[in-house]
Formats: C-alpha cells, structure tokens, sequence
C-alpha cells in the first residue's frame, strides 16, 4: 500500500505524528535500536574461528551472491513507495501509478535508482543531508502534493564519499535514522558540531567524557589495535574522533562495524537500500593520485574494486585476515573488527587527517600531540593522508594488473584525490544495472567553495580513458568545468545523459543537484571543523531548497521533471512512449550540447530566494528541524524562503 502521509515510519514499526515527536528524544537517549556492535573487542580487530566455509577473495566479474540475493527483496520493495512518489509527480497525458501496477510483477523493467553525496566535509554533510530529507517519506508533508519524499525509499543504493560517506555512515550505523532525528535540538543529540572534533562532544546524553577523557579514550583504542600487532596511521585516530561526532553509542561505539549492516534487519530485508562508501587506491610510490587509479568500494557484503587492476572483493567482515594469492591459508584464522565505521569513514575522508595535524594550533593535550608527531616522523608528511590496511587482502592477486599485489600493505586514501569527488563509480558499473542517478555535488571547486563540474568532468574522462582502467563503463558526455559556470549548470539541477541512444553503451541518467546559495551561503569551507546548531540547520535547509527547488517555488514543474528523469530508462525498456510533458522537461533540464569554454569571472552567488542573517537570527531560533520548525521573533528576510511544513 502507498506511504501515509501522516505517519512516520522507523524500519517497520509506523508511529503517529504524536507518537513521532518523541522520536528525537528516543533516539538521543538510545531507546531506539542501534546497528549492532559486532566487533569481538571493541576497536582491536581479534583472531576468530573461521566459519565453515573460509571466506575467500571473489572475483569482481559480477556482484556478489549477497548482493544478488538481497536485491531481489529490495528491488520489490521499491515499487510501493516509487508508485506513490511518481503518483504524486502530476506527469499529465500518463498514468504514473497503472504503469507501476503494470509492471509490479517484474521489478527489473521499473526505474532502478541511486543517490550520491559528495565529498567536501562538514559542508557536504550538511548539504546533503539537506537533499536526503527531501526525499525521505519520513520528513513531515514531504509526501504532500508536489513534493518528493519517497524518492530515498525507491532507491536502490545509496553512496557517499567522505563528508558525504560522513552523512550515509552516521545514517546507517543509526538505524537508517531520518536527518531531523540526528539533528535535534536537544543537549546529546547526535549531530553536535558546535564543539569541535578538536574538543570532543559536548558532555550530556550518551557522551559521558570531557576534552582530557575523549582524548584518552581516542589514544587507549588506537593504541591498543597497535599492541595486538596491527599497524595503525592518523586515519585511525582521525576515525575514532568522526565516531564521536557521528555515532550514536557511548565512547562513539568502537565495537560498530561496518558489516554489521548486512545484519540489520531492515537492511537483510531489503527494506532500505544498500550503503557503499568510496577510496581510493595509492600505488607504492605514488604522492599525487592519477585519474586512472584503482577506485574501492565498502558496501556491507565487500570490500574490492570492479577495476581491472585489482578486479576482486574481499568480504568486508574478515578484512584485516592474511589471504594470500585469493584465499586464506589453513594455518590462519579470520579476523574479525577491522572494519570499524568510524575506521570506514575515515578511510573514504583521509584527507581530513588535516584537522588533526593541525597539532601546533590546537588545544589537543601535550601527550597527544607527541603521539601524532612520532607518527608523522615514522611515515613521513607524504603520507600523512593514509589509511593502513595491513595485511592486504589482496596481496598475490592478479599479480600482472595489480601494482599492489606484490605489497604487504594496501594503502587507501581519500575518495576524491582523484578528482571524483561525487562517488559515482560503484552505480555506473554495468553490472548494476543503474538507470538514474541523483548526484549532489557540495565540492569546493571554485574561489569561494562552489562546485563546478569538476567531479562529473573527472568521471567522464576517465571512462574515455583508454588504457582499459573505465572496464566497461559508460558514463554520459559533460562539457568543462568553465561551460558549468557560464551557462549556469552548477547553479540548477541539470540531466545528463537524456539521449541513451548517443552513448557506447548502457549508462544511468545523472541528475546533476549542486550546491547553491537558495537561502543561506552554503559554501563554508571544507576544513571548518565546527558548527553552531543555528548554522547546521540552514545549511540543512538551503540542502533541502537545492533539491525541491525552493519547494518548486522556483519551478512548479520541478517534481513532474523528476519523475520523468526516474522514468527514462523504464519507458525505454518497455517501449512505452514518453509523455509530453517529460518531452518538455527534458528540453528544461537536459544539457543540450552548449559549450562555452571561455574563462569566467569570479563566481561568487548570492541567495536567490533572500539571505538569512545569522547573526540576527541565531538567538531566535527556537528549533530547526525538518518538519518541526518553531521560530521565536526570528527576523527572516524575505518571504520565499521555503519551511518544511
């Protein structure tokens, strides 16, 4: 049955709207609950028994038996929640809602579709979790007329990149929590950022340690992964601090896995879609990542590459065992924690290892900064943006293609190093089967930390390249970056790839979201490390006005141009006609082939629907929260500015 637009929805359980404002507090105190913490001690990965059949390196000519599996439930479970959302969209001259009917019995013939957020730090965080509770069901009246909730529960996967693996970790690892409930207002809700990670959460809620303690407690973890004999960078204290930030569990949960996801219930029943984090690879003796380097995915079955150089996945939950040439010998056992989420995180962010060698400038105790510096001397400012994965599951593997088979130590870093910053490589790989993506760019590409088009001009290149590193993928054509800005293309939302019939191949339609100054000046810079609650929430909102188009005020047909962009490969599939009104959203929103290359002025926005003051209103703001928004005396300048109400 179609979503109620009066309920709220936490896994399977339906809450009413008086019931739902609890929720926030519910979930600050731990009542909800967690992902589990599977980890056998904590933070130090640990020698188990391995099972019955010993886990093995696959090779990447498919996606996994899990991953087959699973999406056979999840692709199901879309179809109700997509019926509702394109039922909603006003797609005049069709009917939305009999066309999913019609085709409920084969889930593969309905649109298949994937989110993307960005790199770009907090910013990114904030920006896209501004576009995930407008897609949400669960963010109140975003299943009214017009808007877009459900488009998140139609999706089949969901990826992120450092900030943006930030925002679908912290979603994930908390129960597939809505935005509104990790941004509450209430003193130890979850997305605290107003104390530095510098200093540590504010004390309070589920967070019971001062600025000395966290960073104690930060030492004592790391420290002990390195006592039971595995090698630890920056990246590892980087990732414990993130948990602290991002995880709703006590001492920022360091027995929480990444694979433990798989085990979620909602998750296991395909109820919500796939989570896959991006890294990069670094070759031995590389400094500055190529374009063609070897892109890694965490998603909660694998961790691996679809790359013909490494081609082959490791199952996440036994990284950190001693496989040798794709197995692991009979004389070692699994080990089982490596993968920590806060780990994870940090690894798809390491180049925020920045924040922490910042040591000279900061408050961070005497004894911890000579723990950073000694590591800094060990490996060398070269490799300070590292993450260690000692040993290489993928050591002795396709020897000829991998330049890291011959090494005992695989070394990652951050997603974007090579320039791909919206993580778009994992949903345009063929055996996926993509057919739209929403991406939300939030880099700093420009003077002022505006996106334009650097990310998609990246991932287009590279699967022009011609050494064999694109494997089969095929990406839509995109002009450079200086046409982004002179036509105005990181200023809107854009489709890419409207006209399969010009590509080489099968290729996702981009629904290109970056963003812009609606009402708020978003583009903070990267490596801001704290936020009052006040400035979260309006870069939150100017997130959700990027991706409703100011609930549509800017264009009233903006969710019926979703809905015929989500619909574009199906109808193709099925040979059913394309309706006039997506015919005329295509010629709105389609990149028609335009290039303008001449160097562009300095790109500096102002907000379109009217700037907030912060300063005047920071005190008056009573609470902030998608679907909740209480102002108090709160001077707002300009009457378009769009309320989730």
């Amino acid at each position: 049955m179609p979503f109620s637009t009066a309920n709220t929805h936490v896994g399977s359980v339906v809450l009413s709207h008086e019931e739902s404002l609890g929720l926030d507090a519910a979930i600050a105190a731990g009542i909800i609950k967690r992902a589990t913490p599977e980890a056998p001690n904590g933070y130090t990965p640990e020698q188990v028994d391995c099972p019955s059949v010993r886990p093995t390196i696959r090779s990447a000519d498919s996606i996994s038996p899990n991953e087959t599996a699973w999406l056979e439930l999840r692709r199901n479970n879309t179809i109700w929640p997509m019926r509702d959302l394109l039922g909603r969209a006003n797609i005049t001259g069709f009917d939305a809602e009999s066309y999913i009917n019609q085709h409920a019995n084969n889930a593969t013939a309905l649109p298949n579709v994937a989110f993307a957020a960005s790199g770009g730090g907090y910013r990114a965080l904030m920006n896209g979790a501004g576009a995930i509770s407008a897609f949400d069901n669960r963010t109140a009246n975003a299943t009214a007329k017009g808007q877009l909730g459900g488009l998140l529960q139609s999706c089949t996967y969901v990826a992120g990149l450092s900030g943006g693996g930030w925002l679908v970790g912290s979603i994930y690892t908390n129960n597939f929590s809505t935005v509104s409930s990790l941004q509450g207002q209430a003193s130890g809700s979850v997305w605290e950022f107003g104390n530095s990670i510098f200093e540590g959460p504010s004390q309070g809620g589920i967070q019971l340690l001062n600025s000395a303690q966290y960073y104690d407690n930060i030492y004592d973890a790391v420290q002990a992964k390195n006592d039971n004999g595995f090698n630890t960078t920056i990246t590892d204290y980087w990732g414990r601090a993130l948990s602290f930030q991002l995880v709703n569990a006590s001492n920022g949960g360091p027995g929480y896995t990444f694979s433990s996801i798989a085990d979620d219930p909602q998750f296991a029943s395909g109820e919500i879609p796939m989570p896959i984090l991006i890294t990069d690879g670094r070759a031995p003796g590389e400094i500055l990542i190529p374009g063609n380097t070897t892109v890694y995915e965490f998603n909660p079955y694998e961790f691996g590459t679809f790359d013909p150089t490494t081609y082959g996945f490791v199952p996440t939950r036994y990284l950190g065992s001693n496989f040798s040439g794709g197995i692991l010998p009979d004389d070692q056992k699994c080990v089982r924690g490596f993968d920590n989420v806060g780990y994870v995180m940090g690894t798809s962010s390491t180049l925020f290892n920045q924040f922490l060698l910042q040591i000279n400038s900061t408050d961070i105790p005497n004894a911890f900064k000579s723990v950073l510096t000694s590591i800094l001397n060990n490996v060398g400012q070269a490799d300070d943006d590292i993450a260690d994965y000692t040993p290489n599951p993928f050591y002795g593997y396709h020897n000829a293609t991998s330049k890291n088979a011959q090494t005992e130590t695989l070394t990652l870093v951050d997603g974007g190093e090579d320039l791909q910053n919206i993580p778009l490589h994992p949903l345009i790989q063929p055996y996926r089967h993509v057919d739209v993506i929403f991406a939300i760019d939030s880099s700093a590409d420009t003077t002022y930390n505006w996106p334009n088009g650097t990310s998609m001009v990246a991932t287009y290149e590279r699967s022009m390249n011609t050494s064999g590193i694109e494997n089969g993928t095929v990406f839509p054509s995109v002009p450079d970056q200086n046409t982004f800005v002179n036509l105005g293309l990181n200023t809107r939302p854009t489709f890419f790839g409207c006209n399969s019939s010009n590509m080489t191949g099968p290729s996702p339609l981009i629904v290109y979201i970056p963003n812009y100054a609606f009402t708020y000046n978003s583009n903070v810079s990267t490596f801001d490390p704290s936020y009052n609650n006040t400035e979260r929430d309006w870069i939150i909102q100017n997130g959700y006005n990027a991706a409703t188009r100011g609930n549509s005020s800017l264009d009233t047909q903006w969710p019926t141009c979703v809905g015929c962009a989500i619909l574009s490969r199906s109808l193709e599939r099925t040979a059913t006609t394309v309706p006039q009104v997506c015919q005329q959203c295509f010629t709105d929103y389609c990149w028609n082939g335009t290039v303008d290359s001449t160097t562009p002025p300095a790109y500096e926005p102002t907000p379109i629907l009217g700037a907030i003051n912060l300063k005047k209103t920071s005190a008056a703001v009573g609470s902030l929260i998608p679907g909740r928004w209480v102002l108090t005396g709160a001077s707002i300048t300009a009457a378009a500015i769009m309320v989730w109400m």
